[in-house]
């Protein structure tokens, strides 16, 4: 045994497993490190006013992209209105859906929802007499 410790190929040994430890640690970590990816959705916007409310305006942005709707005699916004689906990939990160609406009494609503793959993510309700103005804001990102 004490050949072994003595011999000249001990420090080369041991510098091989010291190698060959930290490869596989490396190796190992960044194996957890990977994203996985991003992935489609699908989106669906959603207006709603209450009887006799008149939606004026409707804004809708996926990442940077931006719609502005208002409602004119060519294209009329109707109560409830719908974006229609929408496929997203997830590294747009940002969704934002802003509407208002002119509503005629005090207990008239003017809804949003927010749709991601057939469920309602968010939503915000506006109740009340004259220009009502509903927001939402959704993000894809984890913080």
């Amino acid at each position: 045994m004490k050949q072994f410790y003595k011999s000249k190929s001990l420090p080369r040994l041991s510098f091989l497993f010291v190698l060959l430890f930290s490869v596989i640690t490396v190796v190992n970590s960044c194996k957890k490190d990977d994203d996985e990816g991003y992935q489609d959705h699908l989106v669906q916007f959603e207006v709603k006013a209450s009887a006799g409310g008149v939606i004026k305006t409707i804004v809708t942005q996926i990442g940077t992209s931006q719609n502005t709707m208002y409602n004119t005699t060519q294209t009329p916004l109707t109560s409830p209105w719908t974006s229609g689906e929408i496929f997203v990939n997830s590294s747009q990160a940002q969704l934002n859906l802003d509407a208002n609406a002119d509503m005629p009494n005090t207990d008239s609503e003017l809804i949003i929802n927010l749709w991601i793959d057939g469920n309602i993510v968010k939503t915000d309700k506006k109740v009340g007499k004259g220009v009502l103005t509903a927001s939402i804001d959704y993000s894809f990102l984890e913080l």
